[in-house]
């Protein structure tokens, strides 16, 4: 899977790492473990960059979907 994030050039690195974790489904405690922050500052930094505004685009081969498993209904 892969995330395009439009509008990161609006975020600090910080931010666009927290964006990328959180929008991948991390807890606020699972990216604060991860980047070794607090989680009160996960909060902060994603409320922050959420309000710069900008859009996450993922990216799924079709295969992982199960839409390209084969064509059954002959």
């Amino acid at each position: 899977m892969q995330i395009e994030i439009r509008g990161a050039e609006k975020l600090s690195f910080r931010e666009r790492q927290v964006v990328a974790l959180k929008e991948m489904g991390l807890s606020n405690e699972e990216v604060a473990r991860r980047l070794n922050l607090s989680t009160s500052s996960v909060a902060t930094l994603y409320h922050r960059a959420r309000t710069k505004g900008y859009q996450v685009v993922i990216v799924m081969p079709g295969d992982v979907l199960g839409i390209f498993a084969g064509e059954e209904d002959g």
